[in-house]
């Protein structure tokens, strides 16, 4: 039978738990360590098929850019394999932008993900893969599916298996330009690498959340210096939950928390009543596995 249309597929943010930068290639890219986990907080994306090979975007929430990812992902994707199908692309942003989550770019492999199964192209995993790894650092971790090490410029992907985790999230109002924290002078860019059995090591010791966290952001200093938001939101998450880290370049920051903290037990919890105007707090959980990820299998 085949699929006319796709509703409420979703989008997985991420979290980075630590990011170091530990060299710099000759092209400006920057070299990388991190470990990146997917979240219960997502957009959700609904697809339909067109036959006149037209793709267009209809924003359900607030206003994209005409160009934004999931877009380049569909436009990409359709002149590679040549069909001669086109699709129209509503999507409900939930993950908020410029906050270090990942959410373009997931909406970038979700598109991928769904128009592969959507065309009737069945490219396998892998083939997904190198296009996604055109469109930017991040997209390759979501079409891949699993929590990972990952090292290069964001294309060298570790599968790893993680214990459930809680967060709490704080997105300040302010936003970080990328560019501007990896083009910054301040930031450091030899930091030590490390190896992946030290960081299982220590998440396997289960100390609890408020033990420090693995590692370091190397942005975050960085990000800091250029939006003071970032180092309120870290305080302010900091002062509730103990260790509280920024996220890929921010400006969103996180906090493991307990499963037996009583005071943040549901989604309703009222911690986050107190944020300031414009800062978006959210509950999350660890996701095992990207909810797409049998998509490509």
């Amino acid at each position: 039978m085949t699929l006319k249309a796709l509703y409420e597929v979703p989008a997985p943010a991420k979290l980075n738990l630590f990011l170091h930068v530990v060299g710099r290639r000759d092209d400006g890219y920057h070299l990388l360590q991190s470990v990146f986990v997917p979240i219960d907080w997502a957009d959700t994306l609904h697809f339909e098929r067109r036959g006149d090979g037209r793709l267009q975007r209809h924003d359900l929430g607030p206003t994209l850019p005409a160009d934004d990812l999931s877009v380049r992902a569909a436009t990409l994707l359709q002149r590679e394999s040549g069909t001669p199908l086109g699709a129209d692309i509503h999507v409900l942003k939930r993950v908020p932008w410029g906050a270090g989550l990942g959410g373009g770019s997931s909406d970038a492999a979700t598109t991928l993900l769904a128009l592969n199964r959507l065309w009737g192209l069945r490219w396998p995993r892998s083939r997904l893969l190198e296009l996604a790894t055109r469109l930017g650092a991040d997209v390759p971790f979501f079409v891949a599916g699993t929590p990972a090490f990952v090292e290069g410029i964001g294309e060298r992907l570790t599968p790893i298996e993680l214990p459930p985790m809680r967060f709490a999230v704080v997105k300040p109002a302010a936003s970080v330009s990328t560019p501007a924290v990896f083009g910054d002078p301040r930031l450091t860019r030899d930091t030590a690498p490390v190896i992946l059995a030290g960081f299982l090591a220590d998440i396997a010791r289960d100390r609890g959340a408020t033990s420090e966290l693995f590692g370091r952001n190397d942005l975050e200093p960085v990000a800091e210096a250029l939006c003071a938001e970032v180092g309120q939101a870290r305080q302010w998450l900091a002062a509730r939950f103990g260790p509280a880290r920024m996220s890929g370049s921010g400006s969103a920051v996180f906090a493991r928390i307990d499963e037996g903290d009583s005071s943040v037990a549901t989604p309703g919890s009222e911690v986050f009543d107190t944020l300031p105007p414009g800062w978006t707090g959210r509950l999350t959980r660890s996701l095992p596995v990207h909810p797409l990820a049998h998509w490509a299998d």
